[in-house]
């Protein structure tokens, strides 16, 4: 990791590209400038073939000085810095502020480039990448700039270890609104490495984060509870609530019931629900007496035999 400092004092944390991996993005680049220049003193020699030996000669040089100079410089200024080898490797060139190249800045690195690389076999570049603290050549040196590496493997996040089972839920009620983000990020990092801590080293830590949390909720830990236990708890417990809050973002919390009345939504006012005339109570019915049914008389009519 290289610290560069900008004049606005900003710390850009670069990561320059070491010798091997610009090597081979220099064999890559070097492989396409050959094939490509290969190709066009091909279609020279067939097409120069009625001029002069002074003439073939010029000829030559001018597509040397063009194809292995000229395109090397014309790519890395339009591409600020990603020639096809450097691409293929996840490198860039840069400046030393951190900022893009220009002409000026691919100028220079190519013009050198001819010396380091195809003149001495870069024997030259590759002791002077390997003396520089940054891995730069002279090129990097006389241009002023410097070749990063732009894909950096993502650093594994590190999970903070669960609270004792016997602490969970106990924090429920605690007020972590005062609590500010650089103390979660203190004792998230310290949770993270406590184990790669030396006992009384990371004892006396967590005494101390622990404090500096008490004194924000305004809350006394418990009586009894190791101060790695408690900061566990109530990282967990803030963990709990963040992701209560991701789950339901603006929506409408879960209607709490009130007594003699409709739910009344959390969070909202509680109107009282209107009085209701109390009825008087309905004595039940007296049992009715069961009276005598009579027969029905039968008449003088006789149906037919």
């Amino acid at each position: 990791m290289s610290d560069l400092v900008t004049g606005d004092a900003v710390v850009l944390g670069l990561r320059p590209a070491r010798l091997p991996s610009r090597a081979l993005a220099i064999v890559l680049d070097l492989l396409v400038y050959f094939t490509g220049y290969t190709v066009i003193m091909i279609g020279l020699a067939y097409s120069t073939a009625s001029l002069d030996e002074a003439a073939q000669a010029a000829v030559m040089v001018a597509s040397f000085v063009l194809v292995l100079v000229g395109v090397p410089i014309a790519i890395e200024t339009l591409s600020h810095g990603r020639s096809l080898g450097k691409l293929a490797c996840g490198l860039r060139v840069v400046r030393d502020d951190g900022g893009p190249i220009r002409f000026r800045h691919a100028l220079v690195r190519g013009a050198m480039g001819v010396v380091e690389l195809p003149a001495t076999l870069g024997s030259v570049a590759c002791i002077a990448s390997l003396v520089s603290s940054r891995g730069r050549r002279l090129g990097d040196v006389f241009a002023g700039t410097l070749v990063i590496r732009e894909r950096v493997p993502a650093a594994r996040v590190m999970q903070v270890p669960p609270p004792p089972p016997w602490l969970a839920g106990r924090f429920t009620t605690l007020d972590l609104s005062a609590v500010p983000e650089g103390l979660w990020m203190a004792i998230r990092q310290y949770l993270t490495r406590m184990n790669q801590l030396d006992p009384q080293v990371g004892a006396a830590m967590a005494a101390r984060l622990a404090d500096d949390l008490v004194a924000r909720t305004g809350a006394p830990a418990p009586a009894g509870v190791p101060a790695a236990a408690f900061l566990m708890a109530v990282v967990h417990e803030r963990q709990s609530r963040d992701a209560a809050r991701a789950f339901r973002p603006g929506g409408p919390a879960a209607p709490v019931p009130v007594a003699g009345g409709g739910p009344v939504p959390v969070g909202g006012p509680v109107v009282a629900p209107p009085p209701v005339a109390p009825v008087a109570p309905v004595s039940p019915a007296a049992p009715v007496a069961p009276t005598d049914v009579q027969a029905p008389r039968s008449g003088g009519f006789a149906p037919p035999a």
